[in-house]
């Protein structure tokens, strides 16, 4: 794997800055002298590695600007190796700068050789992270999923039980937040992963050919039908048959698949013999089911033989802290399959992907990456790019309290998702006591999280 060889040096002083650029020549080294300059080159270059100035202007004696630049490098490329520079007498701030995300610090005078051995180090142990990234996104679009949400991770646990069985899966949720993809995961985890997996979208096939494209036509069977030609259905043998918006198919169809459904038997249009089919049947749908069979256009019936185990996938809104982790890995996909230079978010583009309400789910955000990718000039993808603003939560309640509660709650759903409503591992993960997070528990009302668990063990 191929890695950045820059190195950015934020450096004031001009002759520290002619004899770093001389001792350090195996490095593409790039010269700043002040914040704004450093920030810049940051953007333009994307360096692995920073060597810090602590006493930059306007005021050399003054470390809170070297502190300011450390802190806005961080904000900006969170992964890039910082190493402060400091005098004789400033080894406090440089402490300071290390507990703020500083890789190392080194005192002046400059001795070149001692510099370089931390720069090689920082350098090494950037590739090293940067290779343990890729190999984890690799390994996450083998699977094709990426949960790193408690929602989500909830959802995957219930995939891990459910594949290795033979039960009807149906699942729930928005348009383009991964149905068909969860589908094809459940199938690879199954036993039946190497036989065909076998996909049908309800709502993309016209009502008059629904029917022979599941169960298939002998010949004869209508105009046209000059050969005897196998369903969908029939082609999934052995394997995974997945039904797309399952809530779109005609009422007259839902018979004949609940008799399928029943009878794993299946008879082509035009046909009088039963043909036994061995498929396991996932189903999807963004419709609200109950309400189709309130209205008299889903049979109660089909839904109850449906849904023998029912997931429902969040909209990408509601999942903590995946959307940047999802855009992140599509950001680099999309770079690599159009063979574009690596590109990262701005910060502004990274709160405005945060804060969007994604109406289109994964699918919606996929199609903004992949235009951004193609279109933009620069490394970095602004919101410009994405075609979306900022859309800050104006709704956050104002009370230091109440914002003190919302984030406790938040933590302590997070911990027992994790750790599957362990108590002392909760509590672990948390840095409190057992009788703390108890006492948490009933402060914030969430006991029945703990009870419900239970109740499903």
């Amino acid at each position: 794997m191929s890695h950045s060889n820059t190195l950015l040096v934020i450096e004031d002083d001009p002759g520290l800055q002619k004899q770093l650029k001389w001792s350090l020549d195996q490095y593409d080294i790039v010269l700043a002298s002040n914040r704004t300059e450093a920030i810049a080159a940051l953007r333009r270059f994307t360096p692995s590695v920073v060597t810090l100035d602590l006493g930059l202007p306007p005021d050399p004696t003054n470390a809170s600007e070297g502190i300011a630049t450390l802190k806005e490098i961080l904000a900006l490329a969170p992964h890039t190796k910082i190493i402060v520079v400091t005098g004789n007498d400033d080894r406090s701030n440089a402490i300071e700068a290390v507990a703020l995300g500083a890789y190392d610090f080194y005192q002046k005078p400059i001795d070149p050789d001692t510099l370089n051995l931390i720069i090689s180090r920082a350098f090494h142990l950037e590739a090293l992270e940067q290779d343990y990234r890729t190999l984890q996104q690799q390994q996450t679009f083998s699977t094709g999923l990426i949960a790193t949400s408690p929602q989500m991770l909830t959802v995957m646990r219930m995939v891990e039980r459910i594949a290795p069985t033979h039960s009807t899966v149906l699942l729930l949720g928005e348009s383009g937040t991964g149905k068909e993809v969860l589908a094809k995961t459940i199938h690879r985890q199954s036993q039946r992963n190497q036989q065909p997996f076998v996909a049908v979208n309800c709502a993309a096939i016209p009502e008059t050919l629904l029917e022979s494209e599941l169960f298939g036509y002998e010949k004869g069977a209508f105009t046209g039908a000059v050969v005897q030609t196998k369903g969908k259905i029939e082609y999934a043998q052995g394997g995974t048959f997945f039904l797309d918006e399952i809530g779109d198919l005609p009422f007259a169809l839902q018979a004949k698949l609940l008799r399928f459904i029943q009878e794993r038997v299946i008879e082509r249009l035009g046909g009088r013999k039963e043909i036994p089919v061995d498929v396991r049947i996932i189903c999807a749908t963004h419709c609200n089911l109950q309400n189709l069979i309130a209205q008299n256009l889903f049979r109660s019936d089909l839904y109850y033989r449906l849904s023998e185990i029912t997931l429902e996938i969040p909209p990408l809104r509601d999942r903590e802290g995946d959307i940047l982790a999802i855009g992140n890995a599509l950001l680099q996909r999309y770079c690599k399959e159009h063979n574009c230079k690596e590109k990262r978010f701005s910060r502004e583009a990274a709160h405005a992907i945060e804060n969007y309400a994604w109406p289109g789910n994964i699918r919606e955000l996929e199609n903004k990456l992949k235009r951004a990718v193609i279109l933009s000039d620069n490394t970095l993808i602004t919101t410009e790019d994405l075609e979306i603003s900022d859309q800050l939560d104006n709704s956050m309640p104002l009370n230091l309290k109440a914002v003190r509660d919302a984030a406790e709650v938040t933590a302590i759903k997070r911990a027992l998702h994790f750790t599957d409503c362990n108590i002392t591992e909760a509590s672990r993960l948390l840095g409190i006591t057992r009788p703390t997070l108890y006492s948490l528990l009933e402060k914030h009302g969430i006991q029945d999280m703990i009870r419900n668990h239970l109740a499903q063990e």
